[in-house]
């Protein structure tokens, strides 16, 4: 395929393929569904194909939504997702795809295999990252809970308090539930409202941020939103740096997971672009010098011709590009992407996601069949083909053939 010349009015319902979804965040992670089963339920009600998880830290839910799926006749895709800090980009730092933190990446892992336990290296790499990960909450937790001492509210909420809360709310066990500051900042949201009435919001949330603020004081969402802008980020009073996890040690980790690397972009989801990701051009050349051979958008972020651009690019770099929703807020979005203000993806993006989504099926199926995938254990592309075109296209196909059965037994039933 030549992605370069691709014109946008291509209508090949199968090349472009069913609709796919390869980044949601799933409970107990901070999540618009409510189980991992809700998930499933709802990307069937849509007709969405194929559907993969981005979890932090533990995952432990996915066998749940493992055998959702499978009664659903939808695909399942494991990932998982790492905050990493990189100490060796040019003039000591820039911002790479976090708008506010500077040599902070996110960095993606497609399609885990060997999670269901963990091989002993990657079960300490995660034990490691999880106990700092927790630690932080727990001192971020303190931090707010003394704030709301000091404005006359309940100040004894703790981070076991709140897991205890997540794990109820979403039916699981609590050993399964690793806090994030969307948790946090729910709870304490929660808690205001039950404590502070409607029209005195207001003023005791500027005494809370020391600052007016002009958030709409009846939308739970918003509040939250603003808890964790004005108390939980960088220089705020509730901020508490998280450990560095390396992106070697996070790269190493997917690997022994079983699963590819993979770069989630930001694009103009920041204003202006993060310079690590501007142009496209110069981001295909840093991923393929990191040996990251895969990238993911999220669509409801970016304008359509700012995706369009992006996939024409990275495609043409050799670089296979997926897209997501995330689903990481409460506020309930289609689980079909669509680029920013609900516009449909052109034939073009939804033609490289398919395609790229079939690449990650293929590699997880032949992975946990014991069979070489898309890369080896060190992250290189697999050998055996001509060039990367027809890489790409036998695992397309391969992906393809898995995931469109998956879907015809669906429609039988």
């Amino acid at each position: 395929m030549d992605y370069s010349h691709r014109p946008k009015g291509d209508t090949d319902a199968v090349s472009r393929g069913p609709i796919v979804n390869t980044h949601v965040h799933l409970p107990p992670n901070f999540s618009a569904f409510h189980t991992a089963e809700d998930a499933i339920q709802i990307a069937a009600a849509e007709g969405v194909a194929a559907i993969g998880t981005a979890n932090y830290h533990d995952f432990r839910v996915y066998s749940r939504f493992s055998a959702a799926a499978l009664r659903a006749g939808v695909v399942p895709l494991f990932g998982l997702e790492v905050i990493t800090l990189i100490d060796d980009l040019p003039g000591g730092g820039t911002l790479v795809n976090d708008p506010t933190n500077v040599n902070r990446m996110y960095l993606c892992g497609k399609a885990i295999t060997r999670f269901d336990p963990p091989i002993p290296s990657a079960a300490r790499r995660m034990a490691t990252m999880r106990a700092a990960s927790d630690e932080r909450m727990r001192q971020m937790t303190a931090l707010i809970a003394a704030r709301f001492e000091r404005t006359g509210m309940d100040g004894g909420k703790t981070d076991r308090h709140i897991a205890a809360s997540v794990a109820e709310r979403c039916g699981v066990p609590i050993e399964w539930v690793a806090l994030q500051e969307r948790h946090v900042a729910q709870a304490f949201q929660e808690q205001f409202f039950e404590e502070v009435a409607a029209g005195d919001r207001a003023g005791l949330l500027g005494r809370l941020f020391e600052a007016p603020t002009s958030v709409d004081t009846a939308d739970a969402v918003a509040v939250q939103e603003a808890i964790r802008s004005n108390l939980m980020k960088a220089g705020k009073p509730a901020f508490v740096p998280e450990a560095a996890t390396s992106f070697d040690e996070a790269y190493r980790l997917i690997l022994e997971l079983g699963g590819i690397p993979c770069y989630p972009i930001l694009a103009d989801g920041a204003s202006p672009i993060c310079p690590f990701e501007d142009p496209p051009e110069a981001l295909a050349e840093r991923l393929l010098g990191r040996g990251v051979y895969l990238a993911e958008l999220i669509p409801g972020r970016n304008l359509s011709e700012v995706v369009d651009r992006y996939v024409t690019v990275l495609r043409g770099a050799g670089i296979v590009v997926m897209a997501g929703t995330e689903h990481n807020t409460q506020r309930m979005i289609p689980v079909g992407p669509a680029s920013r203000g609900g516009e449909l993806l052109s034939d073009l993006a939804r033609e490289a996601f398919w395609e790229g989504t079939c690449v990650v099926a293929a590699h997880q199926e032949l992975s946990t069949s014991g069979k070489a995938g898309y890369v080896d254990g060190d992250g290189r592309l697999t050998a055996g083909f001509g060039d990367r075109e027809a890489r790409i296209r036998w695992f397309q196909v391969t992906g393809a053939d898995l995931i469109n059965t998956r879907s015809a037994a669906r429609t039988q039933a």
